[in-house]
């Protein structure tokens, strides 16, 4: 059992690096309602500041058009898109890509809606894009909302499948090329990359040395980090082992740790702009109370080594592997189709709740305390096994001892839980037999499941502080809020007089 006693001063400032950005599936899927709904969830009870995907030049945005030897810029999608965004509170994380259809010097795709990811056939004709799309954007929100926005080159480079041949010379001739026609729009925008995937460390070296050879313009770093192995494919999905969720941590701490002794550079901010478990869209481990458990540590952690990490994705609205065939699929997102709350959802919003001051953390818990005196404790259940065993090999229960700073009298506890049974429509959904395409009624049975377990007792304080004896059952996460009471007096009320009640 952990046996901890939390100090009454704050040892630090709790970041919100985890709620900076969220991905999303491309751009186009914006347009839908089930999308937007969803968005609008997420906002209303997280509060992400950005919002990150793909293909925002892609042909369905279509933004680029020629006809009968003309070119047009057309921003009727990207409008709306964008519109939606600021709408709901969240601006956009702009990602450079993929290539349209007219501009690419050949016809490798990838992904179901078969984003371009060959090179430009003419970088005059790609630039000229890249700031017409910009000038639009400056025009219609102006210079200082367009500033905040950061702009990243392209998505994992280092991957044939995303840039062909992986061909590191010409990316970075396109991150040059982008950046300077970004800059000579306004220096004040902000231009980054490579947008890396997990194992391409070396990339971060040689994108540092070409930035510095070339003086090419650069005002963050991004990469991305995943802790999934070797894919093993199942009829519409996969499973895949996990590292440890240092293993995250120590992605996010790789571009600064590979940029060393390349001045400035390994002062710049870092975004990880994709992170999860596994980086497959059809993998049920994200639908599950391990998923939570799993990242509750790497979200606790996280802004210690890194500026902004972006959960990969927000909702399940997402098209990469085709069309899915049924509500609970593997998807990456926070929520379903349909706002269904997954446990990793309960996960961030638990986080939207800890307030700023940090009074103690650990491999199972991190505690905070809220300006008005709140206390409150986030705890998770460690999900490392033995030495032996494989990694993830958790007990059915985990215990927590912590005696915490409450001053004196009467204190208000309300615990939410989420596990394998509580807050869990993933187990329902397999208790209601895995219904592909759920009935009304269903769906109301598994919205119902989705939310967190409630528990609230009353306490009294004395000599400044309070234990809490915790019992997580497997893969919990839980959030406890201790609540300072000053009771009320209500003249003749006297409950020892209503039927049923113990004075």
């Amino acid at each position: 059992m952990t046996a901890i006693t939390i100090p009454t001063e704050p040892i630090g400032t709790l970041s919100d690096a985890w709620r900076c950005c969220v991905g999303t599936g491309r751009l186009n899927l914006a347009l839908r309602a089930d999308y937007q709904a969803s968005l609008k969830v997420v906002q209303e009870e997280i509060g992400f500041r950005y919002i990150r995907g793909h293909g925002l030049l892609s042909d369905d945005m279509g933004i680029l058009r020629q006809s009968g030897g003309l070119t047009r810029y057309a921003f009727t999608y990207l409008d709306q898109v964008v519109d939606a965004y600021l709408g709901l509170g969240i601006k956009p994380f702009i990602e450079l890509g993929f290539m349209p259809g007219p501009l690419a010097s050949g016809d490798q795709t990838v992904f179901w809606w078969k984003g371009c990811v060959t090179p430009p056939r003419d970088y005059r004709e790609w630039t000229a894009l890249v700031t017409a799309v910009v000038h639009h954007l400056i025009d219609r929100y102006g210079l200082a909302e367009v500033a905040a926005w950061p702009i990243e080159v392209w998505n994992e480079p280092n991957l044939a499948h995303f840039w062909a041949g992986a061909d590191q010379a010409e990316y970075f001739k396109l991150y040059d090329a982008t950046a300077r026609a970004i800059k000579e729009i306004d220096p004040e925008l902000k231009v980054g990359g490579p947008a890396v995937s997990p194992g391409a460390d070396p990339w971060y070296a040689a994108f540092g040395d070409f930035v510095l050879a070339h003086g090419s313009p650069v005002d963050f770093i991004s990469g991305h980090a995943y802790a999934s192995g070797e894919s093993q494919p199942v009829p519409f999905g996969v499973y895949q082992t996990l590292e440890r969720p240092q293993w995250l941590l120590d992605q996010f701490a790789a571009p600064r740790r590979m940029l060393a002794g390349r001045g400035d550079l390994a002062k710049l901010p870092v975004h990880i702009t994709e992170f999860n478990t596994s980086y497959r869209p059809d993998n049920p481990i994200h639908d599950t109370a391990y998923n939570a458990a799993y990242l509750a540590p790497v979200l606790a952690r996280g802004g210690e080594v890194v500026d902004s990490f972006s959960y990969w994705t927000f909702c399940d609205v997402f098209e990469e592997e085709n069309v899915p065939t049924s509500v609970f699929h593997g998807g990456f997102g926070l929520l379903t189709h349909r706002q269904i709350r997954k446990p990793t959802y309960h996960l961030y919003a638990f986080m939207a709740e800890m307030g700023p001051h940090v009074l103690a953390q650990g491999d199972d818990h991190l505690v905070t305390r809220h300006d008005d005196g709140r206390v409150t404790v986030l705890a998770w259940q460690p999900l490392g096994g033995t030495a032996e065993g494989v990694y993830g090999e958790a007990p059915f229960e985990h215990r927590i001892s912590l005696t915490m700073p409450a001053g004196d009298g009467p204190v208000a506890m309300v615990r939410r839980r989420v596990n394998e049974h509580l807050g869990n429509a993933w187990t329902a959904w397999r208790e209601l037999g895995r219904p592909m395409s759920p009935t009304s009624r269903q769906m109301a049975l598994l919205e119902e499941a989705s939310w967190p377990g409630v528990e609230h007792a009353s306490y009294f304080a004395e000599d400044g502080s309070l234990r809490l004896e915790l019992t997580l059952d497997q893969h919990e996460v839980t959030l406890i809020e201790l609540i300072p009471v000053v009771p009320e007096v209500h003249e003749g009320l006297d409950d020892g007089r209503l039927l049923g009640q113990v004075p």
